[in-house]
């Protein structure tokens, strides 16, 4: 199911927001952001009216609301019984109070009142991406190419932010269409930061329990629990896959072999017949910059994470007209649920089925922009 249909943040935006730092009871600290009353939100909401639900996560229910002065927000309730619900909701409120880009949701508050912990984002008419590119006919929206074009580098971009730019660095480490939020014009937004990480400059990895979804987590972090910024760069590939594809990849259900739709994307690269991924929704596409999608796709998810481009690079690659050196390309990586165990999130149970394969890539070096294009056509990045 999806999660928040609309995450907002007070990321600065507000001026509102910026209240002074209020602890509850409990000794919970809330810094620059709104603080509602619970009897304000169950109002907003209809009582938190089951018509009003427009999603469900591992910890809780997103309701729409309409505030007083009319904006119409996403309430996000976390369960009062969970422990690890109520770190993420600490987390979502520090990861994303100090920050904002056009791709990542906006908190506009929260509520933090006996044992009620409620986030208050943004709302965002479209929903989630789940929805729109592979949910229920009734859900489903038209996305032709401009538009999965538009979601793929505006997605791109705010993940970029988060690595790159924002102080210190962050790690979403849940990155999938349902968190992917679209908004009136589809212009994506990425949200759920429950399970984000810091990652300062000076520090390679994280070790850490492994948190994510299924189909979507890298396999050095499944295997390793080490996590770095690749982890991120290998689900954005995999999520790129979904969007071309209109298919999801939890599902083991590619050829007779029911390959994992990043297997069946390698094995009909290798035979020549990539396009054959295409959506048949997609009647109309640029042929040449799908099939680059689906190369940088291929280049983001390959088993060793030293020789995925980092997020700078992808946006890059994704936005400018170039011919990709595919020659560089790696098998990718992909785990299968055998020996169960829970991950972080809630939802994942992987270990690896290409374990001693992974380990053999270990000494690949990394790979620069300069090799990703190839020397056969263009020298530099072109835009168009």
């Amino acid at each position: 199911m999806c999660k928040p249909m609309a995450f907002s943040s007070c990321f600065g935006a507000f001026d509102s927001c910026k209240e002074k730092t209020k602890p509850d009871a409990e000794g919970i600290v809330t810094n620059n952001v709104k603080l509602f009353s619970y009897n304000s939100l169950r109002s907003a909401t209809g009582h938190f009216h089951p018509s009003n639900r427009i999603g469900r996560g591992g910890f809780g229910v997103v309701y729409k609301g309409v505030l007083r002065d009319g904006t119409e927000v996403a309430v996000k309730t976390l369960s009062a019984e969970s422990k690890q619900g109520t770190n993420e909701f600490l987390t979502e409120i520090n990861m994303i109070s100090s920050i904002q880009h056009a791709n990542l949701v906006q908190l506009i508050g929260c509520c933090i009142e006996d044992k009620n912990r409620i986030l208050v984002y943004e709302y965002l008419e479209n929903g989630c991406l789940t929805s729109a590119l592979i949910g229920s006919k009734s859900k489903r929206v038209d996305l032709d190419w401009p538009k999965r074009a538009t979601i793929c580098m505006g997605t791109a971009s705010g993940l970029a932010f988060l690595h790159e730019e924002a102080e210190p660095h962050i790690v979403h480490r849940d990155i999938k269409a349902s968190n992917v939020l679209l908004d009136k014009d589809f212009n994506p937004k990425i949200g759920d930061f429950g399970l984000a990480k810091l990652f300062p400059d000076n520090v390679t990895h994280v070790s850490t329990r492994v948190a994510g979804t299924i189909g979507y987590l890298a396999p050095e972090y499944a295997l390793l629990a080490q996590l770095t910024k690749k982890a991120d760069v290998y689900s954005f590939g995999v999520l790129l896959l979904e969007i071309i594809s209109g298919k999801s990849s939890s599902k083991a259900a590619f050829g007779e072999e029911l390959l994992v739709l990043l297997e069946w994307a390698w094995k009909l690269r290798n035979e020549g017949r990539s396009l054959e991924i295409v959506d048949p929704d997609l009647v109309q596409y640029p042929r040449d910059e799908l099939m680059r999608f689906i190369t940088v796709a291929l280049f983001c998810t390959q088993a060793n994470s030293q020789r995925r481009p980092d997020m700078k690079q992808v946006l890059t690659m994704l936005s400018t007209d170039v011919t990709l050196n595919d020659s560089l390309l790696m098998e990718p990586g992909v785990y299968r649920p055998q020996t169960s165990f829970k991950s972080e999130g809630g939802s994942s149970q992987i270990t690896s089925s290409q374990q001693s394969k992974g380990k053999q890539s270990a000494n690949y070096p990394s790979v620069t922009s300069s090799q990703l294009v190839s020397s056969q056509s263009i020298t530099e990045m072109i835009p168009r």
